[in-house]
């Protein structure tokens, strides 16, 4: 089976966290593909409870950093193998392709892992001032409690 850097692409960045781009790679025998799978739903579980206990949960807080880590670590994989030579690509994983079949990227493949960095390093940033802001409200709330 041919494996397109297009799809991997186009996997790691259009469902982010849920391991489906390693699980196209390597098959259901993908270690990483199955922890970010889970890592994912553990992820969106946390969003669950913090949002039934109004964010004040540590469970949900720490299920919902590792659902951000498995996201993170998706698109940085897109990234990653995105930009990997094409020779270097079909060596590791279409060693018994047609040169003439070889892969070949072109500009949706360059668009993907350019989409993938924005979106990247905005939802990174957007998590980093959330939990900023809700550790400075802890640091309030817990300066309160002393004061009086």
């Amino acid at each position: 089976m041919v494996r397109s850097k297009f799809v991997f692409c186009a996997l790691g960045l259009f469902f982010p966290g849920s391991g489906f781009n390693c699980l196209y790679l390597q098959g259901l025998k993908s270690y990483w593909g199955w922890l970010q799978l889970l890592a994912m739903l553990g992820g969106i579980s946390g969003w669950l409870i913090l949002g039934s206990s109004e964010g004040n949960s540590f469970a949900g807080w720490f299920l919902l950093t590792l659902g951000f880590i498995s996201i993170e670590a998706s698109l940085l994989t897109t990234i990653a193998y995105g930009l990997r030579n094409d020779a270097r690509w079909d060596a590791e994983f279409n060693p018994q392709i047609d040169p003439q079949k070889a892969t070949r990227s072109s500009w949706p493949t360059v668009l993907l892992v350019i989409f993938s960095l924005v979106f990247g390093a905005g939802l990174m940033m957007s998590f980093f001032a959330i939990a900023f802001e809700q550790f400075f409200i802890y640091q309030l709330m817990e300066a309160r409690k002393i004061s009086q």
